[in-house]
């Protein structure tokens, strides 16, 4: 079966998002107020700000591409889809999150550890990211300019409140855990059928179950992004992941 670009988003994105919004115990604003209904709008806005230049820049260097005829128009190098999923992603993820946070609460000591340990982490990470892009290397490029790319967000995440997230562990691992899984899955088969490549140039050649381990890595450190933004979003709402505060709150997004 051959698809195409637009018909992968009328699979695997769109109606998961239709299915989570549609089903949400509460409207919005039972999560967070208003910050809650901020929230997503926001960062689908800065996904996409932060993500149309990078993703331009893999396309026109050819670490991937589109197949033939599978895409409906293209703006600078990328597909108009491939924009739709800079903003799908987010809400995906993000509307996971909140099914997530609806239904259960969680309350761990705070300590200040993480925030240094966290921080320093992705700040290593970003370090051997821009390492990796600027050895030459060519299986070494994708993988670098992923990392090189979301690590210094990540570090800056943990960095302004790591004790905060790590009080959340629990909701981090589930709500990225999840969704990621399922991109990695959606994403394989994209592959599979030729809707967009991997240039096995630039990249190691590690495939487990033929999705290219950049790809993981990928899907992996985006909903983290969209994960732990939310999170420190709403952080300021008292109270905020208690069941108590959230059934508290039941009126309509205004």
């Amino acid at each position: 079966m051959t698809l195409s670009y637009l018909a992968f988003h009328l699979i695997f994105t769109i109606p998961p998002i239709v299915l989570l919004a549609t089903t949400l115990p509460r409207p919005l604003a039972g999560v967070g107020g208003k910050r809650g209904a901020w929230a997503l709008p926001l960062l689908c806005l800065i996904a996409f700000t932060y993500t149309t230049p990078w993703d331009n820049y893999l396309v026109a260097n050819e670490i991937w591409w589109y197949g033939e005829s599978r895409v409906l128009a293209t703006i600078g190098y990328v597909p108009v889809e491939e924009y739709a999923f800079f903003i799908l992603q987010p809400i995906l993820t993000g509307l996971f999150l909140y099914h997530y946070l609806s239904r259960s609460s969680e309350t761990n000591k705070r300590t200040e550890a993480p925030r240094w340990i966290g921080g320093g982490f992705w700040l290593a990470v970003s370090v051997l990211g821009w390492w990796m892009i600027a050895s030459g290397i060519d299986a070494f490029l994708y993988m670098g300019l992923i990392i090189g790319w979301a690590g210094p967000i990540l570090a800056f995440l943990w960095f302004y409140d790591g004790p905060q997230l790590w009080q959340y562990r629990r909701t981090m691992l589930v709500t990225v855990g999840i969704p990621t899984v399922y991109l990695w899955i959606a994403d394989a088969i994209a592959i599979h059928n030729g809707i967009w490549t991997i240039s096995p140039q630039f990249t190691v050649g590690i495939e487990p179950f033929g999705l290219p381990i950049e790809e993981a890595t990928f899907f992996l450190v985006t909903n983290l992004m969209v994960v732990k933004g939310i999170l420190l979003f709403l952080d300021s709402a008292p109270a905020l992941f208690s069941n108590e505060a959230v059934s508290s709150q039941r009126t309509p997004m205004s």
